[in-house]
């Protein structure tokens, strides 16, 4: 399919789905795309490093506390010697030069390969060889190259890809702000085989229930090689998605304040015809090994779930819902609900909403409630058990899901916070079926707070945590002050793009300056930096927008 072709197909599904108002939203799409673009352009213009960026870092380097040798590994295989010798003197030209470079190759049987690698190692005492004498393909390469690495942290590179300048600068320097750090992970970005740079992936922090929907970690990922060799390194096996098992595996022996961010691009993936990065669809068995870590890391933590295909080939956790007893908590409007599976209790809504939500509670049975905005219409019949399903698991304390607007496109995924308006909706404006940013509309994971509009809890959670603070948030922003008040207590906050609801009101919601200003009193340090959210994307403009 053309691109042109590909466009037309849209409008018209967008055009059937919502009329006028989903072109409009499809509209809103390319324009957004395309100032995404020339913002990330400007973006790498203001980020290149130049001969002062250069001497900064170097006198960085001279005040760090400790100086880590850092071991970067790369299995190697018949690739083009062009993309070889870029890969390889990307890591020559790092900034911060306490490194290693460990390369084993694995049985390659084109020439150019073995001959270029022992020039290198001839040249550079740091770069280290390994030559295997039988093809074991990508994990058994990486395990070779991890053998013969002595360095604090390893940081996994692919013989197509390059790093960033300053890369390894960043990673010594967060080992050095967080001495506790065993996994960092960067922002990424693609390049293709003219050097142009395009495609960044500006992640939020660690989100523990996205990194069941996808490898959100990726590139550049650096993990303490003391905690590698304790999981005995990569997974024969899984190969296509080895670097997501051993994410998965990581994680299961370290704590999340362990896991580290850098919001800044420090990778570039090559856009290549056999890679990823040029098309989702290079590799398909890389999605199927994918579903198999995720659903064998499940097992060993202990966690009852299936693990689905999702779009784009990516990953659905499906939690058993057949164990909760459900009360509806309805507020407002006329329209009335007929489920049997749980107790419908209905709230006027008019004022005082907070403390009349926790009036029902008072009066609900069941272990799950369930509060929804009756203006609110489910797509689907299924909606009240997938957002219920959630809250089975101990770890999770709340769940909000799609809200869609009157005229289709997406109200929100959730909030993001701070800037000049605090709170924002994630995704707003989005077409309604759209992935979103980083495909965070389109997967489960997590935000900082979602709308108690359609959200779920449990009854026990709901009851200690002491409900909604009606004195402080009366009628309004009730729902974002109990999410972080969850998240505090070590409760995550999750999304489900499963449960759909579109709105049947044109009200826009907005907030209060008191309200608001309540909120940043109450959590200034949340309001300041929204853990789910990146620094490189904008807080004045639209979520998502990249700010440069």
């Amino acid at each position: 399919m053309t691109d042109a072709s590909g466009k037309f197909g849209r409008s018209v599904d967008a055009f059937r789905e919502s009329g006028v108002a989903g072109l409009a939203a499809l509209v809103r799409a390319f324009r957004r795309k395309r100032a995404n673009e020339k913002a990330y352009e400007r973006y790498i213009e203001r980020e290149a490093i130049d001969d002062r960026k250069r001497a900064e870092m170097l006198a960085a380097i001279e005040a760090f506390g400790r100086r880590p040798k850092l071991s970067v590994i790369l299995p190697v295989y018949n690739i083009d010697e062009i993309w070889l010798v870029r890969c390889i003197d990307s890591v020559r030209r790092q900034i911060y030069r306490n490194w290693e470079l460990c390369i084993a190759d694995d049985a390659s049987t084109r020439e150019h390969i073995r001959p270029l690698l022992e020039r290198y190692a001839a040249e550079d005492d740091r770069i280290k060889t390994v030559f295997r004498p039988e093809n074991g393909h990508i994990s058994a390469a990486s395990n070779s190259a991890l053998e013969i690495a002595t360095g604090d942290f390893c940081i996994l590179l692919d013989h197509d890809d390059e790093l960033s300048e300053d890369a390894l600068f960043y990673v010594a320097s967060e080992m050095n702000a967080y001495p506790k750090a065993k996994m960092i992970f960067s922002d990424e970005d693609v390049i293709d085989t003219q050097g142009t740079r395009s495609d960044p992936k500006f992640k939020p922090e660690f989100s523990p229930d996205l990194m069941l929907s996808l490898n959100m970690v990726t590139h550049l990922s650096a993990y303490d090689t003391d905690v590698l060799r304790e999981i005995g390194g990569f997974r024969l096996g899984l190969e296509g998605s080895q670097d997501y098992d051993l994410a998965l595996r990581v994680i299961e022996r370290i704590s999340p304040d362990e896991i580290r961010r850098i919001p800044r691009v420090l990778y570039h993936w090559r856009a290549v015809d056999t890679s990823v990065a040029a098309s989702r669809g290079a590799k398909p068995y890389a999605f199927e090994k994918a579903r198999v870590a995720i659903a064998e890391h499940l097992e060993r933590t202990g966690v009852e779930a299936e693990v689905l295909e999702a779009a784009d080939g990516l990953n659905r956790v499906r939690y058993p819902h057949g164990r909760t007893s459900i009360s509806l908590i309805a507020v407002g409007g006329e329209r009335r609900f007929d489920i049997e599976s749980c107790e419908t209790i209905y709230v006027n809504g008019d004022d005082a909403l907070a403390r009349g939500l926790n009036e029902a509670v008072m009066e609900a049975h069941g272990a799950t409630l369930v509060f929804l905005d009756r203006s609110l219409v489910p797509r689907s019949s299924d909606w009240i058990e997938e957002l219920a399903s959630f809250t089975t698991r101990d770890a999770i304390g709340v769940v909000g899901c799609k809200i869609l607007r009157k005229d289709g496109a997406i109200g929100s995924t959730g909030f993001v916070l701070g800037g000049p308006q605090i709170v924002r909706d994630a995704h707003r404006g989005f077409l309604g079926d759209a992935n979103g940013y980083f495909f965070r509309a389109g997967m489960i994971g997590n935000y900082s707070a979602v709308s108690w509009r359609a959200m779920a809890v449990r009854r026990s959670v709901f009851e200690k945590i002491g409900g909604f603070r009606a004195d402080d948030f009366p009628d309004e922003l009730f729902d974002v002050d109990l999410c972080l008040r969850l998240w505090q207590r070590g409760l995550r906050v999750v999304y489900t793009p499963y449960a759909v609801l579109r709105d049947t009101s044109d009200a826009e919601e907005g907030h209060s300056p008191s309200a608001l200003a309540r909120l940043s009193e109450l959590w200034p340090a949340e309001i300041e930096r929204d853990r789910f959210y990146n620094p490189n994307l904008s807080l004045a403009g639209e979520p998502f927008e990249i700010d440069a």
